[in-house]
């Protein structure tokens, strides 16, 4: 499959660090998203119905980061593509979490997943 719906630069505050001076101030947090589904039914039909509906996940992720407070990247990661894994049209997804500024002299750090559903199940870690 080759069709992709994506949402980039999804630019949320959240609680996420392992220091004490990161628990207690919301950060920026960069978030980009590749999902793989297949698009032709709602390029023939025209309607969202037939499609992933990236605003109602874009809105489910606002939702989970403004409210998460992880330790770490890898699971804020984690915790995002379960979500998008959870719309039956979706196959597979990229998510890429960033924390802008939080190395010194870094533009930005952070991790980028891959996720699958497995055949009939859950989440597959490729």
């Amino acid at each position: 499959m080759t069709d992709r719906i994506f949402i980039r630069d999804l630019l949320l505050r959240g609680i996420i660090g392992i220091h004490d001076w990161e628990r207690e101030k919301r950060q920026d947090i960069l978030i980009n998203i590749e999902m793989e589904a297949d698009c032709s039914r709602a390029g023939e039909t025209d309607r969202v119905e037939d499609t992933v509906d990236y605003r109602a996940t874009a809105k489910e992720i606002i939702g989970l980061v403004e409210t998460s407070e992880f330790y770490l990247v890898e699971k804020l990661a984690q915790e995002i593509a379960e979500l998008c894994l959870g719309n039956p049209g979706v196959e597979a997804v990229r998510v890429r979490v960033e924390k802008p500024g939080a190395v010194r002299f870094s533009e930005s750090v952070g991790v980028e997943v891959e996720r699958r559903r497995e055949e009939g199940r859950g989440v597959e870690h490729p």
